[in-house]
């Protein structure tokens, strides 16, 4: 009795041992095959250079869900589909000035308007500027404010260690801050950028209005030129003229791309993965979020190419309108609902084609305990930071319809927001190895899911 005792200790501890070999190995083969044959790269070339900025309703839009279904199937999609989803339709109209005036002096001023504004109308609006760095000095200058342009001078904190968090501090006035301006008369408003870069790029973003109050015209502005008008502002008084020509057109319609593989034990039961195929107009979307978007594709490219037979099904997807709307990650999850599929677990890469970190997990304790005992598998690829808190915007409805595990890739931040809805969000400011490591991470967890569970 005390041999076989001993023995089944001895099995239960080598087990798990050879287990996370056979982990390991597996993950390895992900990684030669992605570093050695991967296509994330040039198809990251194909989208940004030959399709360009997608904004949800517009021509380049119609291009990247042709050109998602065709790569979905060049990836080796058991199957691959487009569901359709109606989509706002908002159109920026041509380019947006500004120019400030101080004495005799004109200055141009490098502006994008905000997505979801409204525009100045053809004459364009002049007012004297008032600057105010928080709701609360709004508040306390309500008096001085009928009439002029509003000049939101928040900037992003720097003592953050991590971006996302300065940016969570200040897209409140990016967002919220043309109907805050309005309530006091204002008659249009500039908002610092979201960033912490060095150069003018202007970083757009979409705002929304509160029906209460007018919807006045909205634009960023460069971080140079915001320094420049800050300091201006100090002690003289600065008039602005600023001319945008966005506006609305009806809603059309666009699609989420989705490819399948079919799972082997149970084909009935999904997991997700995915990254959204629009992007602002300004670029060509590359880090936001072209990246996720092939990252999705390289992770079925490399399971096919491996031959891997998943036990569930897994879902690739690549979401519209995340920008300005959600519709995608909406349609994806009512559609779901209402054919009582069972989804399992959902994982998004939209934060940059970074150096990988790890993981943000929307999930119980017990969830985040489970995941965190991989740790040492991707540690060496190096996404073994697998923490509690984070998922991804257009998977949240699927899992608040489930109320399944989720997660987000998080690659290293602090070039992110240099990048994010701004100009220079461009093919060439991805690093190759580093997309590839981001898909070598994302499928190496997907791999472990499909394999465990959570």
């Amino acid at each position: 009795m005390r041999t076989l005792l001993l023995a089944g200790i001895f099995l239960s501890m080598i087990i798990p041992g050879f287990a996370q070999q056979e982990d390991s190995i597996f993950i390895k083969r992900i990684s030669d095959e992605i570093f050695s044959n991967g296509k994330a790269y040039d198809n990251l070339r194909d989208l940004t250079k030959k399709i360009g900025g997608r904004l949800s309703g517009s021509p380049q839009m119609v291009k990247a869900e042709q050109w998602g279904l065709k790569t979905m199937q060049l990836s080796g999609a058991d199957k691959a589909w487009l569901q359709e989803c109606k989509v706002p339709h908002w159109v920026r109209g041509g380019k947006d000035q500004a120019i400030a005036t101080e004495s005799k002096m004109k200055k141009n001023l490098n502006v994008l308007a905000l997505g979801n504004s409204m525009g100045t109308g053809a004459k364009g609006i002049t007012a004297d500027v008032v600057m105010v760095e928080s709701f609360q000095e709004l508040d306390a200058k309500r008096d001085q404010v009928k009439g002029k342009i509003v000049f939101y001078n928040y900037k992003f904190n720097p003592t953050f260690i991590s971006p996302f968090q300065a940016y969570v501090d200040a897209v409140k006035y990016r967002g919220g801050g043309a109907s805050q301006a309005a309530k006091y008369g204002a008659k249009a408003v500039i908002v610092r950028s979201m960033s912490h870069s060095t150069d003018n790029y202007p970083h757009t973003g979409s705002l929304r209005y509160d029906s209460a109050y007018a919807k006045i015209p909205a634009v960023a502005i460069g971080l140079k030129d915001a320094d420049w008008l800050s300091e201006e502002l100090k002690n003289k008084n600065v008039s602005v003229y600023v001319k945008t020509n966005a506006k609305f057109l009806p809603d059309t319609t666009g699609h989420n791309v989705i490819g399948e593989l079919t799972g082997s034990e149970f084909p009935d039961q999904y997991i997700t993965v995915g990254g959204h195929l629009d992007s602002w107009d300004p670029a060509e979307g590359a880090h936001d979020d072209g990246t996720g978007v092939v990252q999705t594709m390289e992770i079925l490219r490399a399971f096919k190419a491996l031959g891997y037979k998943p036990r569930h099904s897994i879902r690739f997807v690549l979401f519209a309108n995340e920008e300005n709307g959600l519709r995608g990650g909406n349609k994806y999850a009512e559609e779901a609902k209402s054919k009582n599929e069972k989804h399992i677990f959902a994982l998004e890469s939209d934060a940059g084609g970074f150096t990988p970190r790890g993981f943000g997990f929307n999930a119980t304790d017990e969830q985040v305990k489970k995941a965190q005992a991989w740790s040492t598998l991707l540690a060496p690829y190096g996404g073994g930071d697998l923490s509690k808190g984070g998922d991804g915007a257009d998977i949240g409805p699927l899992e608040r319809a489930y109320g399944i595990p989720a997660a987000g890739f998080l690659p290293d931040p602090q070039r992110y927001f240099d990048y994010h809805h701004a100009a220079n969000d461009v093919f060439e400011n991805v690093n190759k190895r580093e997309l590839e490591l981001g898909a070598i991470n994302m499928a190496a967890l997907i791999y472990l899911v499909d394999k465990y569970g959570l």
